[in-house]
């Protein structure tokens, strides 16, 4: 048997069928953006979707589908409100596609369908608590405790992202509307933030300054890194300070395992990785310090999302 994995972006939606050990065996993609109708684009996923359903077999080889996307909700299968998708208000994603395919559909947002992902495939399978953080364009996160993801009374729980970090005057503007979410500071679009103020005030050389300052990207702030470029690897630090102190706090509600980073900015390594860890440990309480582990996801990038998804269903 087999399942069904989508991961929905603003962009691109990704599609695939994933076997019982998670590998991904048949994928394809569909524009999101080029159906402003949802029911024009859930046409075009039957579309996609019907020549690998019968390469596997047909209908009665999938057990179901899995969804992941911005704003869903698990509990009623909607997506709401979700700002980066074209479709606007409460969308009654979960009954559209059932109808459409007579198979069960189930959704979640895209971090917790990453920390489903990692709990059945990757690093984090066979825990009980932990913590999952997206770093991407954005912060995401899923959070299992006791072998659950923690979903609230509305299906919104885990929002990490938009913890507030920063109180001060100067707090940056959230895409969610507020002021100063760790989002802001720690996402790939924080980092380059952070790198185009520091390179503004910088006094000495940085290999940054030779292009334009507002076209700076966390990918060119990695690579000056790895060069030795001293504002690059203050950025990493500056970020990883941030990260550190805010896990010690998600630390403080759900003493989990483990946090498991993945994501593109994950992908500095331990550039990241070594000041958050130092400003973590800083910042536990004395009875967690030495105990929770920061680990990296080892789910395969390019098919992380549609596992996550596919996972839903298992």
């Amino acid at each position: 048997m087999y399942t069904i994995g989508i991961d929905i972006g603003g962009t691109t939606t990704k599609i695939g069928i994933v076997d019982h050990t998670g590998k991904v065996i048949r994928k394809t993609t569909v524009v999101t953006l080029d159906y402003p109708i949802i029911t024009d684009y859930v046409e075009a996923l039957h579309t996609a979707l019907q020549p690998l359903i019968d390469e596997v077999g047909g209908k009665s080889q999938i057990k179901g589908i899995g969804v992941g996307a911005p704003n869903a909700n698990f509990y009623n299968g909607n997506i709401e409100h979700a700002p980066n998708l074209p479709w606007k208000g409460i969308v009654p994603f979960g009954k559209l596609m059932s109808d459409r395919f007579k198979l069960t559909v189930r959704i979640t947002n895209d971090a917790n369908a990453a920390a489903l992902g990692e709990m059945v495939y990757g690093i984090a399978k066979g825990m009980q608590n932990f913590i999952m953080i997206t770093l991407g364009t954005g912060v995401g996160s899923g959070i299992v405790v006791n072998g659950q993801l923690v979903y609230g009374h509305d299906g919104f729980a885990g929002e990490l992202g938009h913890v507030t970090i920063d109180r001060t005057p100067e707090a940056r503007l959230c895409g969610c509307g507020r002021h100063g979410c760790l989002e802001t500071y720690a996402s790939a679009t924080g980092v380059a933030i952070t790198a185009r103020e520091m390179v503004r005030k910088a006094t000495g050389y940085t290999l940054l300054s030779q292009m334009p300052i507002d076209e700076i990207t966390s990918k060119n702030v990695y690579e000056a890194a790895v060069q030795g470029d001293e504002v690059a690897l203050e950025t990493f630090r500056f970020t990883g300070k941030i990260l550190g102190e805010a896990f010690a706090d998600f630390v403080a509600f759900s003493a989990p395992e483990a946090i498991v980073l993945f994501g593109g900015l994950a992908r500095a390594g331990n550039l990241l990785m070594n000041p958050i860890r130092q400003s973590m440990e800083e910042n536990l309480m004395p009875i967690w310090k030495g105990k929770i582990k920061l680990l990296f996801s080892q789910l395969p990038e390019d098919d992380a999302a549609i596992m996550g998804a596919a996972s839903l269903c298992v």
